[in-house]
């Protein structure tokens, strides 16, 4: 399990995103709900089920006043890619400096084939309408996962 960079009521981070539908900073979010989540890499089992629940879920999450990023270390062109496969509708972010990685602290060594490499831990953050973490779960698995975010969208 890895460890967050941010804690509860920490400020969402005013950083530069890189997205399937040009550029941003995720300052830009503030106003409504965000939900900002990690996954390893685009059009892999357990990351192209999360996309395609929190694209599911995509309505409820807009009439809960909620948004959705999705953010990996693949490119905007390979985001591009996965949304056309799979038809998802979630906003995903290309974080191939690992700027965002870093600042919420979702990086963790892992054993790939006995070799050890960094990657990205399956995390989520949700954030309140004025940019404050109100929750967050590290480690998690992907079925059903967006259901749990759904219902604390729901809460805010």
């Amino acid at each position: 399990m890895t460890q967050t960079a941010l804690s509860l009521g920490d400020a969402l981070p005013d950083l530069p995103v890189e997205t399937d539908l040009g550029a941003a900073r995720l300052a830009d979010w503030r106003g409504k709900s965000l939900v900002v989540y990690f996954y390893p890499k685009d059009d892999t089992p357990g990351c192209t089920i999360e996309g395609q629940d929190f694209s599911r879920l995509h309505a409820d999450f807009l009439l809960a006043g909620c948004q959705i990023l999705g953010v990996s270390r693949d490119t905007v062109a390979s985001h591009r890619r996965f949304i056309a496969k799979y038809d998802l509708s979630v906003t995903l972010a290309a974080d191939t400096d690992s700027q965002l990685c870093k600042a919420f602290g979702v990086l963790k060594e892992k054993n790939l084939y006995g070799k050890k490499v960094v990657g990205i831990a399956r995390s989520t953050f949700l954030f309140d309408a004025t940019g404050g973490l109100r929750m967050a779960w590290q480690g998690v698995s992907a079925p059903g996962h967006a259901e749990t975010v759904l219902r604390a969208a729901q809460s805010i």
